[in-house]
C-alpha cells in the first residue's frame, strides 16, 4: 500500500484531459520527439520549465540541476546537450535561472550544508569574479538578484565555449545559446539578451581551431 495514489489520480486524470482536448496526442508523441528547445534550468520545484512557457511534453528538451550550472566536467549536463545539438538538431538551447534560487543563496554565504558545497563552488567563483559590483548594491536581496543573473551569464558563455556548440556553429548549424531569469514572485520570464549563436562571438582564446 502507498500513500502516493493521489499521484496515481492527478495521472489518469491529466492523460484523460489530453486525450479529450487530441484524442491521438499520445500516439503521435510516442512516434517522434523533436522539440526545437533544450532548457538547462534549476533543480528547484517552484521552476517547472514545460508550465512556465506553455509548451506540451515533446516540445521542450530539459535538464534541470541545482543552481542551472553547466561544467565542462559533467558528463550528464553535456550529454543532454550533446543529444539536444546533435540528434534533436534544437535550434534554441535557454538557460534559465531564477530570483530567490537556494543555490545562490548559500554561496552567498559559508554555511556548511554537505556535498552541495561542492557544486555551489562554482557560483562561487562567480561571486569572487564580480564582487566589487555585487558588494556595491544596496541589500543582501539586490546581492541575491545580481548573483543569480551573473550566473545564468556565466553558464552561457559556458555551453557556447563547449565543443558541442562550436562544433555545431562550425558545420553551420542553426542554433542559439540564450540567458533568461525566471522570477517566482510573478511567474515573468524576462530575456537578459547575452544571445549566443557563432564562433565570431566568442573571445579568441575559447575559440577551437
Amino acid at each position: 500500500m502507498t500513500d502516493l495514489n493521489h499521484l496515481f489520480a492527478n495521472n489518469r486524470l491529466w492523460a484523460r484531459r489530453i486525450k479529450e482536448s487530441d484524442p491521438d496526442f499520445f500516439t503521435k508523441l510516442s512516434h517522434l520527439q523533436a522539440p526545437e528547445y533544450l532548457w538547462i534550468g534549476c533543480s528547484d520545484s517552484r521552476v517547472p520549465a514545460n508550465e512556465i512557457v506553455k509548451l506540451l511534453p515533446g516540445e521542450l528538451f530539459v535538464h534541470r540541476n541545482v543552481g542551472n550550472i553547466v561544467l565542462h566536467t559533467d558528463l550528464n549536463c553535456l550529454s543532454v546537450l550533446q543529444y539536444a545539438v546533435d540528434v534533436l538538431k534544437v535550434k534554441h538551447i535557454i538557460v534559465c535561472g531564477h530570483y530567490g534560487c537556494g543555490g545562490i543563496k548559500a554561496a552567498l554565504h559559508n554555511k556548511e550544508l554537505g556535498l552541495i558545497d561542492t557544486w555551489i563552488r562554482n557560483i562561487k567563483d562567480i561571486y569572487l569574479k564580480n564582487r566589487d559590483e555585487i558588494n556595491g548594491l544596496p541589500d543582501e536581496q539586490a546581492r541575491q538578484d545580481r548573483l543569480c543573473e551573473l550566473n545564468v551569464m556565466s553558464q552561457v558563455a559556458n555551453v557556447s565555449h563547449s565543443n558541442i556548440l562550436q562544433d555545431a556553429w562550425k558545420r553551420q548549424q542553426d542554433v542559439t545559446v540564450h540567458g533568461w531569469i525566471y522570477s517566482i514572485d510573478d511567474g515573468i520570464l524576462e530575456d537578459l539578451k547575452v544571445d549566443c549563436s557563432g564562433l565570431e562571438q566568442l573571445e579568441d582564446i575559447y575559440r577551437l581551431r
